[in-house]
């Protein structure tokens, strides 16, 4: 028993005996009493072994076996040189030529087999008992009487167990046949009739005289709630066509009006200068011929000077419309009156009815891919004599005059960019002659109930075909620009016949030698003499200011003189 003081501060254990003392157990009975009780953790041993010395923790059974490989070796062996490879090469080698070739004897040629062994007559496995062979199996060494009966008994066997019988064969159920011979019938016979009228009855069906396929009575509300709720048969679904307090021939919307040419006309494979009609058909044609120009102009002529000489056909100074006409007939392009007075009405921005130098570099130039040199501005100020292009040259040539004519003022030029010489008359704003707000069929229908009115709203964004761009010579895969010459719905419809072989249109524009035009209207099965060959190239060099002659304007030039 433990007694506990409390102090002020601490508490204190005290001992109730204090004179008795706690005896040691000697080891020679302690090992008795472990045999008895052991303690946690030890093995129990046998009280008639207490005194015995340990030696079962140091015996040890068996033979201790070497370990010769572990698994980490197996798996990942460590790599070997060259020279420990070879080694292990000769050795194999050597092994190899003890065994099959040893010293001093011949080399053994059989299978390596024991010298006390027969080949011959040494069979290995166990030996299996046959009973029997195919042979028996297939053709039995029995009678046919023999065969059939043990069939007949098999068969008998196999319709016990499985219930499993011949064709035609007679099913024996067991019946007592003693009052019927073999041939008896049994059941109820079938009416049989010979004349057919059976076969009648069953293609006529007597559909009136039966009731659920008689006509069924409905009442007039039901048969009206189905015709409202339910499609009919040749009528528009319209549950509420009751509510409506319109006729019946009455149309909702703004009546739209109808376009030019649809998708009709390109399924029928309308010819193209019958896809846009009256005005847009003559817009159309315009704006063809001013790109035409404007790609003619800057593939021929290496300045803005230059090109307006060459319009300039009286040196007037400007372009009147018989200039502009010629300059279309020798780019192989035959204009109407009618597009030819729209062309000048469109660059003939001050109307005095001429096309000055200003206004043919505006609008029938890129004047940004052709700048003004310093000599040319001074021409064109007046600071130096003016210069013309007579009417008997092929090729333009600088020549001076005697009238000092300026064609710009000096305030018209700009810089092409801060701090260069090169410099481009400036951009002229053409007045329009189209309404700047554009009426479409939701604003005219309000589809935007209260809300604000799109008609002032500014346009933003870059046009889909740039026809402000000179299309470039070589365009690259990853260029999506479309330049304007690229194909129309008519050429995917109606591809020409020169695009199945690979030809590209711009092939037939593209300038080319005499000899390369030869070869060509040659190996196309055309034979033309070598007069009317040379006949034919001149006129052609002709209508091109630089002289160049393609394949296309050789091919009208042959066509008139056919003509004539």
């Amino acid at each position: 028993m433990i007694l506990i003081e409390q102090n002020s501060s601490t508490w204190r254990h005290r001992d109730p005996f204090p004179n008795i003392r706690a005896t040691v157990t000697p080891p020679v009975v302690r090992k008795f009493v472990h045999s008895a009780r052991p303690p946690v953790g030890t093995v129990r041993v046998f009280h008639g072994k207490a005194n015995d010395p340990d030696v079962a923790s140091t015996l040890v059974h068996g033979v201790n076996t070497k370990s010769s490989i572990n698994a980490g070796s197996v798996i990942s062996p460590a790599p070997k040189t060259r020279f420990q490879e070879r080694l292990r090469q000769l050795q194999e080698i050597n092994y190899a030529s003890n065994q099959k070739a040893p010293l001093g004897r011949s080399q053994v040629q059989g299978l390596g087999l024991p010298s006390w062994l027969d080949p011959e007559r040494t069979t290995f496995g166990v030996t299996t008992l046959q009973l029997s062979n195919g042979g028996e199996i297939i053709n039995p060494p029995k009678t046919a009487e023999q065969v059939k009966k043990e069939a007949i008994e098999g068969h008998q066997l196999y319709v016990r167990s499985h219930g499993s019988y011949f064709v035609g064969e007679r099913v024996d159920r067991k019946y007592n046949s003693g009052h019927y011979v073999r041939d008896s019938r049994f059941g109820v016979p079938t009416p049989h009739y010979n004349d057919g009228r059976t076969i009648s009855r069953s293609l006529q069906w007597p559909c009136d005289s039966l009731m659920h396929n008689s006509a069924k009575l409905v009442s007039k509300r039901c048969d009206d709630f189905r015709e409202k709720t339910q499609p009919q048969t040749g009528k528009v679904h319209d549950p509420i066509a009751e509510t409506l307090n319109v006729p019946s021939d009455h149309t909702f919307g703004v009546l739209m009006k109808p376009d030019s040419f649809g998708a009709g006309d390109l399924l029928h494979q309308t010819p193209p200068g019958e896809y846009l009609k009256g005005k847009d058909r003559q817009r159309a044609l315009v704006s063809a011929v001013h790109q035409h120009l404007k790609k003619s102009n800057y593939q021929n002529f290496s300045s803005l000077l230059e090109a307006f000489k060459y319009y300039d056909k009286k040196g007037q100074g400007k372009i009147d419309k018989e200039d502009l006409k010629k300059v279309c007939h020798q780019f192989n392009m035959i204009v109407s009156e009618p597009v030819l007075d729209d062309l000048m009405d469109y660059c003939d921005v001050n109307k005095d009815g001429l096309i000055d130098f200003m206004e043919f570099s505006n609008f029938l130039n890129w004047k940004d891919k052709m700048p003004i040199t310093r000599v040319e501005q001074k021409i064109l100020t007046g600071e130096r004599m003016a210069w013309t292009a007579p009417a008997n040259m092929q090729r333009t040539h600088l020549q001076e005059s005697s009238a000092v004519k300026p064609l710009l003022r000096p305030e018209d030029l700009e810089p092409v960019e801060v701090g260069f010489t090169r410099k481009t008359p400036k951009t002229l704003s053409r007045p329009r002659t189209v309404q700047n707000n554009f009426f479409t069929s939701s604003s005219v229908i309000n589809a935007v109930v209260g809300g604000p009115s799109s008609a002032d709203d500014r346009t933003y964004g870059v046009p889909t075909v740039r026809a402000d761009l000179p299309a470039p010579r070589i365009i690259r895969v990853s260029d999506r620009t479309n330049y304007g010459d690229e194909g129309t719905a008519h050429d995917l419809l109606n591809p020409p016949l020169h695009s199945l072989y690979g030809v590209r249109e711009a092939e037939f524009f593209r300038p080319r030698t005499k000899h390369d035009i030869a070869q060509i209207f040659h190996k196309v099965g055309l034979n033309i003499a070598e007069k009317t060959f040379e006949e034919a190239w001149n006129l052609a060099s002709m209508r091109h200011p630089a002289g160049d002659v393609c394949v296309e304007s050789f091919r009208s030039v042959l066509h008139e003189l056919k003509a004539n």
